[in-house]
């Protein structure tokens, strides 16, 4: 298919009006502007009808007065009238026509209040502008016994207001057609951003199912401007544009954490691999030796299996934690809530220790503390923290393992004798994969998933985790829960006092 082929189809104008911000919002100021000058242009015809009414009527009762006065005007007088465009003839009866409403007879002239009006057009034929020139305003009245009709010629005054109306009305349609481009300019620019925005929404549904580097800096340029070449790059919004700024701050805040979690995933996924590369490569390198020569060496063969079994337990203990955590970052994970006591808890995990390492002394300061939680977790959350002690802390070393209810918290906590943290790593040791010192992690076989893993139990618990330690002296790592109505009912008991 060719270019041509490929090239999107122009979009219909109605589309444009029913889709496009831009169109709409022009097409509303247009419509705003020519509502005000047809509300003007109405009302200056409404004024110059009631201007021509009142000198109309005002012009008809002096010269109503003037006749009563000094009798009907004779020939030559009414030719003069005539010039000024107005005319009085006596009549034999009042001819039918509309006498002013009652509400407005109080506004009129006395002498014309009563009488019956119309208009009349030229009868001659032709434009508009030809039969306003005949346009003549009749008073027929009866004024004190005399009936006559008055009739006030507006032609020439109506042609002149024709003619400035017409100017008006071109210049109107002049303002009309050079507003649509500006306008349509001016919504384009205040629009700009949210345009940007879009665009950016666009790329981000596109890449929704992988995302690379150069994507996620192109995204962050596409909205801060093509100079930019960081993924860190932010929108900025002038200070004229207030009415945007909550939204950009909420795309910062959008971006920041896409590149929060990018960047997580990214070392996520190589101090995984980093972490499977060793136990595979050791896996190959003794199948590789099985398959030269050791195969009839019974002492290598030996050392070949149990190598390869340690390795496997390792990349399936590895393994799990990557799937509890992947499971976790998707909320799959359901939570089996239950009361309990943590010193029955705590007991239970140190007596299940100490079967299996007699290398250290452990003891217990348990109080009672109750808790209403996943058991399950909450213990396994207690082995990593004691496992991790015994990691490292020497042989002889004391360990001690309490549980106490402090308030409305609870606290389990896992104190040793170790080789403590560096207090620069302290902030970091609840990182996925971060080990203290990786010489000394290899030797214990750590992955640095458990504290991660330990940390993540507490939070979905609604609590949070305390460390205290001192290089050389030891290390003390606390899990706080949230205590149970249970708990905080014995607490009062016990400070009523029997």
């Amino acid at each position: 298919m060719n270019n041509a082929a490929r090239r999107k189809a122009p979009e219909p104008l109605g589309d444009k009006f029913r889709f496009s911000i831009v169109y709409k919002l022009s097409f509303r100021l247009i419509t705003r502007l020519f509502g005000i000058f047809l509300s003007l242009d109405i009302l200056i015809c409404l004024v110059a009808a009631a201007a021509a009414v009142v000198y109309s009527e005002n012009l008809a009762a002096a010269a109503v007065e003037k006749a009563f006065l000094t009798g009907m005007p004779s020939r030559s007088s009414a030719e003069w009238l005539e010039i000024s465009g107005i005319e009085l003839r006596e009549l034999e009866a009042l001819p039918p026509g509309r006498k002013a409403p009652g509400i407005f007879r109080q506004l009129l002239p006395r002498a014309t209040s009563g009488g019956v009006r119309r208009f009349e057009l030229s009868d001659e034929g032709g434009s508009l502008l030809n039969r306003l020139d005949g346009l003549r305003y009749d008073i027929a009245l009866d004024y004190y016994g005399v009936k006559c009709e008055v009739s006030i010629g507006l032609g020439s005054f109506f042609r002149i207001f024709a003619r400035a109306f017409i100017t008006l009305l071109a210049l109107q349609l002049l303002i009309l057609i050079s507003r649509v481009f500006k306008d349509s300019r001016l919504v384009r620019r205040t629009l700009e951003p949210i345009s940007e925005l879009a665009r950016a929404a666009q790329s981000l549904n596109r890449a929704e199912s992988q995302f690379d580097l150069n994507d996620m800096e192109e995204l962050a340029g596409t909205l801060e401007g093509i100079n930019a070449s960081r993924l860190d790059t932010r929108i900025q919004l002038s200070e004229t544009q207030d009415e945007l700024k909550t939204l950009a701050k909420a795309i910062n805040g959008m971006l920041d954490r896409i590149n929060e979690s990018y960047r997580a995933q990214v070392r996520f996924v190589s101090d995984a691999s980093h972490e499977l590369r060793t136990p595979i490569s050791v896996i190959q390198g003794y199948a590789n030796l099985l398959d030269r020569w050791g195969k009839n060496d019974q002492k290598t063969l030996q050392e070949s299996i149990s190598a390869i079994k340690e390795e496997a337990a390792n990349m399936k203990e590895l393994v799990e934690k990557l799937l509890f955590l992947a499971r976790g970052d998707n909320n799959t994970i359901r939570l089996q809530i239950e009361s309990f006591r943590l010193s029955d808890l705590a007991g239970e995990v140190v007596n299940e220790t100490q079967m299996i390492d007699c290398a250290h002394c452990f003891e217990t300061r348990l109080s009672d503390a109750v808790v209403s939680a996943d058991r399950a977790l909450i213990k396994q959350a207690l082995r990593i923290l004691v496992d991790n002690s015994i990691k490292y802390t020497e042989s002889g070393g004391k360990i001690v393992v309490s549980a106490e209810a402090d308030g409305a918290l609870a606290r389990l906590s896992v104190q040793d004798e170790g080789i403590g943290i560096r207090p620069e790593a302290v902030p970091k040791i609840f990182d996925r994969f971060y080990r203290t010192d990786e010489s000394r992690a290899r030797a214990t076989g750590g992955a640095g998933l458990g504290l991660s893993i330990a940390k993540w139990i507490v939070q979905r618990h609604g609590g949070h985790m305390e460390v205290l330690s001192r290089e050389g002296i030891g290390t003390r790592i606390t899990l706080v829960l949230p205590a149970s109505a249970e708990d905080a009912l014995a607490d009062n008991r016990t400070a009523e006092g029997p």
